[in-house]
């Protein structure tokens, strides 16, 4: 996601930064497009063949194309809702849902960036071994120092992302279209033919698909880019083309990486190679160079995408903020529209989760895996919200307008995040939990600052549930029951 001048200013301004259809496109494909595409080939192959991949893509792509058009939808129907997935589940849930939706998509975005660290460092580690899978003490620190380095330089105002990102964009998807063009050129179709049923795995072909689900999520944040700063487009409707063309480019890149790399090697090779696994499928064909190639490529567009998100990450702390949804310090900036303290809570909670990484089994997958978890409780109150808007909709005549098909778009969207929670599993929704949990002292210093009463009933339930799922989350990992 990218970051305009007018972003942080902590006063509105006049005349906002106004982004073309082309530029909105760019953002949600700049968005989408970061470390997790980089590591396709193997994330598959760990989990299931061509034909589980097919299918998952299939229901990856219909569900997600559902969820853009949720995104179109409210950006026509709610032009009022300027920040995008938070201010849905607001208007549509009350104000502590809308709390937890903000502060989730936040969170998210904090733990996504960790999973461009370990990638970055996990390259580097082919030839560093100190570096090991970007998860050794030596990786954690070396990641710190950019970490912090990318604060320093932010806060030194950063006034270009809109530009930068468009650059950067560019660069990345270079490399991966040289990918699969190469990878088309080397296919073997005996290769393909040989991983197509997936018989090197026990579980059933639902249990295969359903296993690759997380990954299919993490890869598409950011279809929602557009609608995050639907306030800065030219015209409102160009906020639902840009996620539409976005998110159509992105399926057909994201698509084609995983099923070229079927062709190239055993389907139980891809599974064990490093991460970034593109490069390892990309030297199967042809040598050294192919390595050198996708992770200098790779570190363009993770250093890229961990700037955008870092930004994104400080907008909706921001906004919600000036909303009154979180705590007023957060609504600070300097004279340079940068959102400090918004600025260093990411940085914080960056460094947290990268701190966390040492006690994993597997550092980029739980990233990874927690970044999409995260996001499925913003996503799935954004779609529940465009059910209730599609239904409360009436013409001058009184019939509902257009409400076959945007109810049906509504609720397939809402039914595919809630698969999507049933395919996370329960590991990682206590793990989410844990996160959401504490993040209510942020909800309470709001309420205070504004005299008002701490918790409605409702909220208070919402309350109890987040709290009881936190403290059931913290003894799993105390006995062992899960591991991160």
């Amino acid at each position: 996601m990218t970051h305009t001048e007018s972003d942080t200013d902590t006063e509105a301004p006049s005349h906002p930064a106004k982004l073309s259809l082309p530029t909105l496109a760019m953002m949600v494909v700049g968005s989408m497009v970061g470390a997790g595409v980089f590591s396709l080939p193997a994330r598959f192959a760990e989990e299931t063949g061509v034909a589980g991949a097919l299918i998952a893509w299939a229901i990856a792509g219909t569900g997600m194309l559902m969820l853009a058009f949720v995104f179109q939808l409210l950006a026509i129907r709610r032009p009022d809702l300027d920040a995008g997935v938070y201010a849905y589940a607001k208007a549509g849930f009350g104000e502590y849902l809308g709390f937890f939706s903000a502060f989730g998509y936040w969170a998210s975005a904090c733990v996504g960036n960790v999973t461009y660290w370990v990638l970055i460092m996990s390259t580097i580690g082919a030839v560093a071994p100190a570096l090991g899978d970007g998860d050794t003490l030596l990786a954690v620190v070396l990641s710190s120092l950019g970490l912090w380095s990318f604060f320093f330089l932010i806060r030194r105002g950063v006034k270009e992302a809109a530009a930068i990102n468009r650059i950067v964009t560019v660069a990345k998807i270079v490399p991966i279209l040289v990918f699969v063009v190469i990878a088309l050129f080397f296919f073997d179709p005996g290769v393909f033919a040989e991983n197509f049923r997936g018989d090197d795995y026990a579980g059933s072909l639902f249990q295969q698909v359903k296993g690759t689900m997380l990954a299919t999520v993490f890869v598409f944040l950011g279809v929602e880019g557009a609608s995050v700063y639907s306030r800065h487009a030219k015209r409102r409707e160009d906020v639902g083309v840009a996620t539409v063309l976005g998110f159509l480019s992105v399926f057909a890149i994201f698509a084609s990486v995983t099923m070229v790399s079927y062709g190239l090697l055993p389907m139980s090779e891809i599974a064990e190679l490093r991460q970034p696994s593109m490069a390892g499928v990309l030297e199967s064909a042809v040598g050294t160079w192919g390595t050198v190639f996708v992770s200098v490529g790779l570190i363009v567009s993770v250093l890229g995408a961990y700037l955008a998100w870092t930004l994104m990450a400080a907008e909706v702390l921001f906004v919600a903020a000036q909303d009154d949804d979180m705590p007023r310090f957060l609504r600070r900036a300097t004279a340079a529209d940068v959102p400090v303290p918004a600025l260093l809570m990411t940085t914080v909670l960056v460094q947290i989760v990268l701190v966390i990484t040492l006690f994993s089994e597997d550092a980029f997958n739980f990233a990874l895996n927690l970044t999409s978890a995260l996001t499925l409780i913003p996503f799935l109150l954004a779609a529940a919200f465009a059910v209730k808007v599609v239904q409360g909709r009436r013409t001058d005549t009184g019939r509902r307008e257009g409400s076959a098909v945007n109810l049906t778009v509504a609720v397939l969207a809402t039914l595919y995040t809630l698969f999507l929670l049933y395919a996370a599993g329960l590991k990682y929704l206590l793990v989410s939990f844990i996160i959401y949990a504490p993040a209510t002292v942020l909800f309470v210093m709001a309420r205070r600052e504004q005299g008002r009463r701490l918790f409605s009933p409702g909220e208070l339930v919402i309350l109890a549930v987040s709290v009881a799922g936190a403290v059931m989350g913290v003894i799993a990992l105390a006995a062992g029951w899960i591991s991160l």
